[in-house]
């Protein structure tokens, strides 16, 4: 099996993939930063993990540079939140899953190679995509479901299957947060004027 670490940002879903079609549409009504599979994303969960992290920086050594360091967090949040539903529905077309045993035993893995439970909390925060420690065990699901998809169809075919997935989802974007970059798989600069974006995503008021 191919090993990752489990904090680290995976290429296949950064690379150039220019089969991933989605956008922004301004069918996505206030309240909802995303819609992905029908299901919405909404802005009060997205702002929730945003807040988790945004406090747990503020308790930090050297807080102020780690909040500096993640400006645009809440867009960076939701295409993590997007990829992953991207990764769960291909995973289920492909028929792997990832178990609640799985994610246990990858946090222990992980707390020993960071010798200790504090040191990966610190890590975890210092990650391109800062963590909150209750937002460890996702990103494990999430590194476990891209291993067994890239141990499925090998790294070089991932985007495959990923792109299949994506197309299948229909995947909508609240402007405020901006566009899907079909090309970069991330949140870009929005191209529709639904929303008057006059403060960044993370200034805007809850609920808008």
């Amino acid at each position: 099996m191919h090993r990752r670490t489990a904090l680290s940002v995976s290429a296949a879903l950064l690379a150039a993939a220019p089969l991933l079609s989605a956008c922004s549409s301004a069918e996505v009504r206030p309240g909802t930063a995303a819609v992905v599979g029908g299901e919405r994303i909404t802005t009060a969960a997205l702002q929730a993990q945003v807040k988790d992290v945004r406090t747990a920086q503020s308790n930090a050594e050297q807080s102020a540079r780690l909040i500096e360091a993640s400006a645009g967090l809440e867009r960076v949040k939701l295409g993590k939140m997007i990829q992953l539903r991207i990764l769960e529905k291909a995973a289920d077309d492909a028929g792997l899953s990832v178990s609640t045993k799985d994610v246990e035993d990858a946090r222990k893995a992980q707390t020993a190679q960071a010798k200790g439970a504090d040191q990966l909390e610190q890590l975890a925060l210092q990650a391109r995509v800062p963590l909150a420690p209750d937002q460890i065990d996702g990103e494990l699901r999430f590194q476990l479901l891209l291993g067994r998809l890239s141990d499925r169809f090998g790294e070089d075919k991932i985007l495959v299957p990923l792109a299949k997935a994506a197309k299948e989802l229909h995947i909508q974007v609240n402007p405020r947060y901006g566009a899907w970059n079909t090309e970069q798989i991330a949140l870009g600069d929005a191209r529709t004027p639904w929303v008057n974006q006059k403060t960044r995503p993370e200034q805007a008021p809850a609920g808008a």
